[in-house]
C-alpha cells in the first residue's frame, strides 16, 4: 500500500513538473522574422546585422534615431515587369486620347497608343526613364491631389497584373514585406526610395508596405495652392522636375531625411539604385546594403543587365545579393 501511494505521489510529481516545464521550453522557442527566407548567407547576415546595431553594449550599437533603412520600390518590394506607374501613366493616357488626336503620331503616347512595349522598356533601362517622364507629366500634373489619388486607386482597382492575374499591390514580394516589419520591430524607420513620381506612392505605400506616406521618397515637380471653384487645393505641378534616380537618389534623400541610411536595398535591372546603395556605404556607422537579383524566371521573372553594373558594384562594396531562386522560399503571398 505504502510503495502505491508512493508511486502515485512519484507520477503527480512528474506529471506537473512536465505541465511546468514544457511549456516554458516551447514559450522560449524563437520565432523566424523572416519565414519566407531560406536559411542561408543573406538571411543569417541580415539577422547578425539586426543583432549587432539594436544589442547595447555592442560596439556596433547604433541608437534607435539613427536606424535608417531606404528601400527601392520597383523591382525590390514588388515586381517591375511591367512598370506600375507606367502601367497606370498608359492606362490614362488611353482615356486622354480622344481628346488628344495628335499624340497618334508623337511618341512617346504613339508607342502607348500601338502597344509598342519595347520603345518604353528600352527608355527605362537605357535612357532612365525621360520618354515615360513626358506620359507621366501628362497624367500626373494639372489636378488636384484629391482627384490624382482617386483615379490611382481606381486604376488599382480596375487593372490586374497580365501575368500574375492580382492587383499590382498584391504584387509586393512577401519576403522583403517580412523584413519591413521586422525592422520596423527592432525600431527601424523604414522609407521608400524610388524613381517613380512620389505621389503615386503615397496612395498606397501604407496599406501595401507599412510605410507611411511621408516617408516616400521619389522624382516630383513643384506643386502649387491654388483656388478650384471655391476650396483651396494642393494642384500637381509640371515645373522644376527633380528626377530621384541614379546618381540624384543621395541627394533625394539627403534632402527628404538629413540622415545616412545604414540599410538599403535595391535591385538589378537599370543600375538606378548603385547610387544610394554607394550612399549607405559613405555613413561611418555600421550599414548593409541588399541587392535583389531577378533569377526566377518560373515564380517571377528573369532579368539581367547588359554591362552588369549593379552585380559589379555589389562585388567591389561587399553587398549581399538576393537570389530570388535560391534565397526564397515563396516569393508572393498569393
Amino acid at each position: 500500500m505504502k510503495n502505491t501511494k508512493t508511486s502515485h505521489l512519484r507520477y503527480a510529481i512528474l506529471t506537473l513538473c512536465f505541465a511546468i516545464i514544457f511549456p516554458a521550453i516551447a514559450a522560449k522557442k524563437p520565432v523566424d522574422p523572416l519565414p519566407s527566407w531560406n536559411n542561408g548567407a543573406v538571411k543569417l547576415a541580415i539577422t547578425k546585422f539586426v543583432a549587432s546595431v539594436t544589442t547595447k553594449g555592442n560596439p556596433d550599437f547604433v541608437a534607435p534615431e539613427e536606424r535608417i533603412a531606404a528601400f527601392d520600390n520597383d523591382g525590390t518590394l514588388w515586381a517591375e515587369q511591367p512598370v506600375v506607374q507606367l502601367e497606370y501613366a498608359s492606362y490614362q493616357i488611353k482615356k486622354m486620347s480622344p481628346q488628344h488626336p495628335e499624340w497618334k503620331s508623337q511618341n512617346p503616347y504613339k508607342a502607348v497608343l500601338e502597344g509598342d512595349t519595347e520603345y518604353l522598356i528600352n527608355d527605362y533601362i537605357n535612357n532612365h526613364g525621360k520618354e515615360m517622364f513626358k506620359l507621366i507629366m501628362a497624367t500626373h500634373t494639372g489636378m488636384s491631389i484629391q482627384d490624382y489619388n482617386k483615379r490611382v486607386l481606381e486604376f488599382l482597382q480596375t487593372v490586374k497584373h497580365p501575368k500574375f492575374k492580382q492587383s499590382y499591390n498584391n504584387t509586393a514580394y512577401q519576403p522583403m514585406l517580412e523584413l519591413l516589419t521586422y525592422l520596423r520591430n527592432n525600431k527601424f524607420k523604414t522609407y521608400l526610395s524610388y524613381g517613380g513620381g512620389v505621389s503615386f506612392m503615397r496612395v498606397i505605400a501604407m496599406d501595401t508596405y507599412g510605410i507611411v506616406p511621408e516617408n516616400v521618397i521619389g522624382s516630383f515637380a513643384i506643386n502649387s495652392f491654388e483656388q478650384v471653384n471655391g476650396e483651396w487645393r494642393i494642384i500637381k505641378g509640371s515645373k522644376n522636375m527633380f528626377m530621384h534616380d541614379g546618381v540624384t537618389k543621395p541627394v533625394g534623400i539627403e534632402l527628404r531625411i538629413g540622415r545616412i541610411p545604414i540599410f538599403v536595398g535595391g535591385n538589378v535591372r537599370s543600375g538606378g539604385d548603385i547610387g544610394q546603395l554607394t550612399y549607405s556605404q559613405s555613413n561611418e556607422l555600421p550599414n548593409f546594403q541588399l541587392l535583389i537579383n531577378h533569377d526566377d524566371d518560373a515564380r517571377e521573372f528573369s532579368y539581367a543587365e547588359k554591362d552588369n553594373a549593379s552585380l559589379n558594384a555589389a562585388k567591389s562594396g561587399g553587398w549581399h545579393v538576393v537570389s530570388m531562386k535560391r534565397d526564397w522560399r515563396r516569393i508572393f503571398s498569393f
